[in-house]
């Protein structure tokens, strides 16, 4: 028990404090809802912050209508609930979100919403978080999970004239389907999963794409013969060095796929896992682009050099086309350093210095799940750690000889 003096202890506990008897969780997405699950499995009482009105926004607010999990739903389930039986082995959005709603539900998560972090700092001479949220109300506790993860924020790169551009521009976030583009010209900047989807479903809905390839990009078969190629891959890693099954991969794909050079599509030097591995680049699966692109339906430009008047743009290759819109599918990032002061655990970027499997846990009482680059299941993995870690610290702590009478139903105890 930390004892403060009068003073100090009057600045820490403003009159809209909230002490937290555990830790205190920001971000209700996957990777929050994992952690939450698994400390109440644990034992350990908790608060979950969360700055929308629902729990994955990202899911339920921010994606495209035929979406689907990219990978076999054997490798998103979250800890302790595996999808039900009846799932396809791909779900949709829709499914997806149902199943989220459901382990929230199974496992009691209640969050607060509509309660947007302001700023988390570490109070060396308390040994106490304090996290200032919307409203000004205050958590202060002993532990710190930084749940927002990799896709707290719409990414849309500066490229000159844009502001002047005379048709709709939209980022992917806000995208829900191709029925509103129905008959025009639309530019997709990007070639990622999302990129290569959206034209799809832009194609499909009678539009005219055209996307986008700035650099070299690996496109693989979402299945080999029947089987998943991400998990063939997982397998071929149990007995093979990565670089053999990134060969494996490449010659799988120029197999399966055929030479995409000759659409734009130039495959990285470095294999699709090495570049997963070093840098976070997820290989493309194709789930039917490929043949619009190769029926001409779907165009493949270079990158753009500017906006020009009117619907006008430039292209790196001296081209100037007509557009009717323009959508990024330019990623997203982390928003761990607008609002986490005066800790180093996390970089410029808002990602782990130490590289998975190992950079779950910080310093004084501070864990991040959710920043892996591997998906659900690399959040799945250090959410279980970061619960077993808790778990040890709170029975050791709460034991009836050190602490008699410790309050394990209530996580948000004290309001002043």
């Amino acid at each position: 028990m930390v004892l403060l003096p009068t003073d100090r202890m009057d600045s820490l506990f403003s009159p809209r404090c909230v002490w937290v008897n555990g830790p205190i969780i920001v971000g209700a997405g996957p990777s929050g809802l994992a952690v939450a699950a698994c400390l109440r499995e644990q034992g350990v009482p908790y608060v979950i912050l969360e700055r929308a009105d629902c729990i994955a926004s990202l899911w339920a607010k921010r994606t495209y209508d035929r979406l689907k999990l990219h990978l076999p739903k054997q490798f998103c389930e979250l800890p302790r609930m595996p999808f039900p039986d009846h799932y396809p082995e791909y779900p949709t959005r829709a499914q997806f979100i149902d199943y989220l709603e459901d382990y929230a539900s199974r496992f009691e998560i209640k969050p607060e919403f509509s309660c947007t972090v302001q700023s988390a700092r570490y109070d060396e001479t308390s040994g106490l978080w304090r996290v200032l949220t919307s409203g000004d109300m205050e958590y202060i506790g002993r532990w710190l999970v930084v749940a927002t993860g990799e896709n707290a924020e719409s990414v849309v790169p500066d490229i000159p004239g844009l502001g002047g551009f005379g048709g709709k521009v939209t980022h992917v976030s806000d995208y829900k389907s191709g029925e509103a583009y129905r008959g025009k010209s639309v530019l997709v900047v990007g070639c990622g999963n999302s990129g290569m989807e959206v034209s799809l479903d832009l194609c499909d809905h009678g539009a005219r794409p055209a996307m986008v390839v700035r650099d070299a990009v690996h496109v693989l078969p979402r299945e080999v013969l029947g089987k998943s190629t991400f998990e063939l891959a997982v397998l071929l890693m149990r007995w093979l060095p990565l670089w053999i099954v990134d060969k494996i991969m490449v010659i799988l794909a120029w197999i399966v796929l055929g030479d995409l050079a000759r659409l734009g599509l130039r495959r990285p030097a470095a294999g699709p896992l090495e570049l997963k591995e070093t840098h976070g680049r997820t290989p493309v699966l194709d789930c039917g682009a490929l043949a619009h692109i190769r029926a001409g339906d779907i165009a493949v430009v270079p990158a753009v050099k500017r906006f020009g008047k009117g619907d006008q743009v430039e292209l790196a290759d001296g081209r100037v086309l007509n557009f009717d819109a323009v959508i990024f599918a330019t990623g997203y990032r982390s928003n761990v350093p607008q609002w986490l002061q005066g800790t180093d655990f996390f970089n410029k970027e808002g990602y782990p210095k130490t590289a998975f499997p190992h950079g779950w846990k910080g310093q004084a009482g501070l864990y991040a799940v959710g920043f892996t680059r591997r998906g659900l299941s690399g959040a799945s993995a250090d959410a279980v750690r970061i619960a077993k870690d808790l778990g040890n610290v709170w029975r050791e702590e709460t034991k009836p000889t050190k602490r008699a009478g410790a309050c394990h139903r209530r996580c948000i105890s004290v309001v002043f």
